[in-house]
């Protein structure tokens, strides 16, 4: 049971979201839930969830998001950032969620109002374990991601909304895409993140106009088609 420094009001949710290039997929990390040992008349169905968990009265809010999310997933070292706060008073009440509660917290009725946050990574780039009450981490494509614990469905849906209309000004595709890479990797990210297709000649018309980009002169080797040039972000130089 949680040691009674840990608010039984105020908890943190992590969004993790994963880009697999190889595949050309945009995944979501999600833990799941270990089985109550509680005696009960049905069998408990362990849900999937998002890596959150309560507070520490000593700890700030940042503090609180990447202690959960290495307790959890033993990811550590992401920048993670801050985005919604989520207080539907009956967002943790709901029959499905209840017997996890009942083993997992002191006050398994109290409302909790949970502090959102989200970043994206490339897959690659860390390595998920299960710790603490999650029984297995796993990676969900963002298109199917299935019936999550609590709110956890509508924390997902609003940080990538978030994501998306960040898109186009906010350097997001620097954090997912190699230092050298093709207009054709540029494009194939921004058509998985936004869910579209564009018209290759407008898009890499629009995007060779882009002043953030830069044409390094060079051009893929190794590959069995023909070579396409390589560009970088200005930010990187």
């Amino acid at each position: 049971m949680r040691k009674s420094t840990f608010q039984k009001h105020l908890s943190v949710d992590c969004v993790i979201f994963g880009y697999d290039e190889s595949n050309n997929k945009l995944e979501v990390l999600l833990i799941e839930q270990k089985e109550p040992t509680l005696k009960s008349t049905h069998k408990y169905r362990p849900q999937f969830a998002l890596p959150g968990d309560l507070i520490d009265e000593k700890e700030s809010l940042d503090q609180a998001a990447t202690r959960v999310l290495k307790e959890l997933t033993h990811v550590e070292g992401l920048e993670l950032k801050q985005f919604q706060t989520f207080g539907d008073p009956q967002r943790v009440k709901q029959t499905k969620d209840k017997e996890w509660l009942a083993f997992y917290r002191s006050d398994p009725d109290a409302r909790v109002v949970t502090i959102a946050y989200y970043t994206l990574v490339r897959k690659e780039m860390i390595r998920p374990i299960p710790g603490s009450f999650a029984k297995n981490v796993v990676w969900k494509n963002v298109q199917r991601v299935p019936p999550l614990a609590f709110d956890h469905n509508l924390i997902v849906k609003t940080a990538l909304d978030d994501i998306r209309t960040r898109m186009h000004y906010n350097h997001i595709a620097e954090q997912l895409l190699p230092l050298k890479f093709t207009l054709r990797q540029l494009q194939n990210l921004y058509e998985v993140v936004l869910n579209t297709s564009f018209d290759k000649r407008n898009f890499i018309k629009r995007f060779k106009k882009d002043e953030e980009l830069i044409d390094l002169g060079e051009k893929q080797k190794g590959v069995l088609h023909k070579p396409a040039k390589l560009y970088s972000f200005k930010t990187r130089h």
